[in-house]
Order: structure tokens, then C-alpha cells, then sequence
């Protein structure tokens, strides 16, 4: 955590709500309530249409913008619109906010200037640090046994690639090495860390 999001915390914008899901407690300002956190939330395409506007999800982007394009000869808008706007590799949040976060990174290298950099953004300079710091960040704002489900195209770059430059170890997820789409899944106290001693698994 940059020393900007540690201030954004210690001035109380943001600060871990202790109860869990679904026992009528009410929101406070200045306490995250959402249990999900969306990291990297762009326009929301992969949330189903009930879910996209849900208080129940802490949407993140570092874009809060509206992008105009052609496309197949009509005119476009892609809208996004994140509840906070922030860096996936450098969130504003207290450790231990979230029972479940996901991670949908810009996959492309080369994106254009259409409809695929409205809809994904893409990858700078360094991209491997970024990724890696974001799983990091992902895992550090989950609570003990919170889930981080991430998700990767290898549209242009190997799943392969990206695991090796990760600090943390999926559990499981789409293991074949045919290209596509990935899904994979790490739990906080579960997964190993690499050059770290397993986390206790306790509470």
C-alpha cells in the first residue's frame, strides 16, 4: 500500500466493516459494506444486469470516464463509472475488507483506439508488476478464507506469463493449456505465497 492510500484510510474515507453479510447492519459513512470488490471493474460487462448497480459490490477502476468510438459503423459509448476510483496495484482499503474479490486486469498489449481499448484499456510498461502487485493488494484487502477469483485472456499474452510474475499461487482453475479465456481461484490462508511459510489457517 502507497503511502497516498494509507492516508485515505488513517483520514477515515475508508474503513473495514467488521459485520458480515446479511445481518442487518446498517451502512456507515466511511466504512466499506460492500462483502465484494471488484478491482478492476471497467464497464461492468461480465456482472449480470442485477448485479451491476448492487451496493453489495465495491466497484474499482482507475478509468472514470466516458469513451466514444464507431463501430461497425454506428456510433458507440462505453461508460465506465466506478463507485471508487483507484489502481488495482494500489487500493485504498483497510486489510481484511472483502469476503470475495475479483480481478479482470487489461490483457492487451496492443489494444488500438477503438472499441477493444474502450472496453479493456491495456497494458503499459511494466505490466508484470502492475499484475503482480494487484493480486497482492487483492489478497491483502480479503478477509481470512476471503476468495479472489482472476480472470485472464491470452489474446496476447500466455496465462504462463502472467503466473510467473504472480506472488501468490492459484488453487485451481482452468489448467489446460489450450488459448482462451482463464479463470482461476486463490483463497487468503489457503493459497501459498511464494518465498513465504504457509499462512495459518486458523482464525
Amino acid at each position: 500500500m502507497t503511502e497516498e492510500a494509507a492516508h485515505a484510510i488513517e483520514d477515515g474515507k475508508y474503513a473495514a466493516a467488521p459485520a458480515a453479510l446479511g445481518d442487518g447492519s446498517e451502512a456507515r459513512p466511511g466504512v466499506v459494506t460492500a462483502p465484494v470488490l471488484d478491482a478492476c471493474c471497467g464497464s461492468r460487462t461480465m456482472w449480470f444486469p442485477g448485479y451491476r448497480d448492487s451496493p453489495l459490490v465495491e466497484f474499482c477502476d482507475v478509468r472514470d470516464e466516458a469513451l466514444f468510438f464507431r463501430e461497425r459503423g454506428r456510433d458507440r459509448v462505453v461508460e465506465v463509472r466506478p463507485d471508487t476510483v483507484a489502481d488495482f496495484a494500489d487500493l485504498p482499503f483497510p486489510d481484511g475488507s472483502f469476503a470475495l474479490a475479483v480481478m479482470d486486469p487489461p490483457h492487451l498489449l496492443r489494444a488500438g483506439s477503438g472499441a477493444f481499448r474502450a472496453k479493456y484499456g491495456e497494458l503499459g510498461e511494466g505490466w508484470e508488476g502492475d499484475v503482480r502487485r494487484g493480486v497482492s493488494e487483492c489478497m491483502r484487502v480479503l478477509r481470512h478464507e476471503g476468495v479472489l477469483v482472476f480472470k485472464w485472456s491470452e489474446a496476447q499474452v500466455p496465462l504462463s506469463r502472467v503466473l510467473a510474475a504472480l506472488e501468490w499461487e492459484p488453487l485451481f482453475g482452468h489448467t489446460t493449456t489450450k488459448r482462451g479465456t482463464h479463470w482461476m481461484c486463490f483463497v487468503k490462508g489457503v493459497s501459498r505465497r511464494r518465498g513465504h511459510a504457509q499462512e495459518a489457517t486458523g482464525p
